[in-house]
């Protein structure tokens, strides 16, 4: 597969998550074609973001943070094993930032992360099928 979304901009989509409540992702997330991303770089199917989003809501969206903090260790480790140079997001960087760092720019740090560890996945398999 021919990843075509690298370059995605963290920060920003971050900034206009954190302020519509986490409702951009859940039209960005399908529609965007994030989804089907995550499982093609991960190789297997991830719980769909707006399952995380509904179970979320009853634990003060502790749920949703962590299905999210859970997917960026798995991109750290396919990162490491692809042989990416750091920094890569992690589940720490994801968890700490959204919880400690929300009152500040927490959120749009750990959500930069997180998809500037994604782009180069995607770049480094990209270059990859290529050479095959």
């Amino acid at each position: 597969m021919r990843f075509t979304h690298t370059n995605r901009k963290g920060f920003w989509l971050g900034f206009i998550d954190f302020f519509t409540a986490g409702l951009f992702f859940l039209f960005y997330m399908p529609f965007g074609g994030l989804q089907s991303e995550l499982e093609e770089v991960l190789g297997h199917k991830v719980r769909p973001y707006w399952q995380a989003y509904l179970l979320g809501i009853p634990t003060l969206f502790i749920y949703t943070l962590v299905w999210m903090a859970r997917i960026a260790e798995e991109l750290k480790s396919k990162a490491a094993e692809t042989g990416i140079e750091g920094p890569h997001t992690s589940w720490r960087h994801m968890f700490w930032w959204n919880m400690l760092g929300c009152l500040c720019f927490g959120p749009m740090i750990a959500t930069e992360r997180f998809f500037n560890t994604l782009n180069k996945i995607e770049t480094k398999l990209n270059e990859m099928e290529q050479i095959l």
